[in-house]
């Protein structure tokens, strides 16, 4: 078993769910976190224990000399801290989005080639062990003809926040559930689909109310629709995947305000598909992107959500946000 040094980079909310990853995974050990705002840090520090904190992130990198980082900043605020992790050989986690635009993240995907580190971008929703364990079953009937994703949220709060380090919901938010459209139209567990066409339509009623809607088809046939209205209800995120014969309709909305529990609905052959979810041949119930990228490190092999393909889901991202009509830009 590995013994991985582990260091994190900003203690806010997004680093919580990693911090807990990363206290259940034998092959790491937290040494350091770095976060400037003081209060965070010293929660940080009571709460996780790492050997070194500090609100300077080079200092803590120099000192605790880590395995494996993982970037939690805003998306404004990633491209030098990614860059310089990179450069020193540290195995990286990349928040989403990877930067503010497509172009910071190429720039990160460039200098990522040119040395040894394993770089994961946290497109998290791609390794649930039921979303697996879903795909596993649309693969076994000849792969994905149809998926469908809703992301709705309440009003978008950057948006009282005029040059904020943030780019549009659609590409820092919702881009959890447009990767995930790519990922279920993938021909095979460990891959993602490239698009090929976009038809996007964008409007809001005032700021902070970005609405989409967009269809897409997919370089191996597939089609995707994405939905992602800002200023609405609440917030909710469902899927849908359609393969011959069978179909899952996945609620993956989060439920700490008391709502009902999400749920996952399977139909096969016109009947409810009563078969549980086959979790231990995708990594287990407990699997996730943390023990993913532990075993990218020890097989020294890519993250599925690599760069390159981050930078795919980057750019369908910005064409829906663009508002475009036809082939997908490269």
């Amino acid at each position: 078993m590995f013994d991985l040094k582990v260091a994190v980079i900003g203690a806010g909310h997004h680093a919580q769910a990693h911090f807990s990853m990363i206290a259940a995974e034998p092959a790491m050990r937290l040494v350091g976190v770095a976060e400037l705002d003081a209060e965070r840090l010293a929660r940080a520090k009571a709460d996780h224990k790492p050997e070194v904190a500090s609100t300077d992130y080079r200092e803590m990198l120099d000192r605790t000399r880590p395995d494996v980082v993982y970037v939690e900043a805003l998306p404004g605020h990633l491209l030098p801290i990614v860059l310089d992790c990179i450069e020193r050989g540290i195995h990286t986690s990349v928040e989403k989005s990877p930067g503010m635009h497509s172009g910071e993240t190429e720039q990160m995907l460039v200098a990522a080639r040119s040395g040894p580190a394993k770089v994961i971008v946290s497109f998290n929703r791609r390794y649930f062990p039921r979303v697996l364990a879903v795909k596993q079953l649309v693969l076994a009937r000849g792969g994905a003809v149809h998926c469908a994703a809703t992301y709705n949220k309440p009003h978008w709060g950057w948006a009282d926040s005029p040059g904020a380090p943030i780019p549009a919901p659609i590409i820092s938010d919702a881009i959890h559930l447009v990767d995930l459209l790519r990922w279920l139209a993938g021909d095979t567990l460990d891959q993602a689909a490239d698009v090929a066409t976009v038809y996007a339509e964008r409007w809001e009623s005032r700021p902070g109310t970005d609405r989409h809607n967009a269809v897409f088809t997919f370089a191996n046939g597939r089609c995707g629709v994405m939905m992602s209205h800002y200023g609405v209800g609440f917030r909710i995120q469902r899927s849908e995947v359609h393969a011959e014969g069978f179909s899952a309709y996945m609620d993956l909305t989060k439920t700490e305000t008391g709502g009902r529990p999400p749920g996952f609905a399977l139909f096969a052959d016109g009947a409810p598909h009563e078969q549980p979810l086959d979790l231990d041949a995708v990594g287990g119930a407990d699997f996730n992107e943390t023990r993913h990228l532990v075993e990218c490190i020890e097989q020294d092999r890519q993250p599925w959500s690599h760069l390159a393909d981050a930078l795919e889901t980057m750019r369908l991202c910005e064409a829906i946000n663009a508002g475009q009509k036809g082939t997908l830009a490269t």
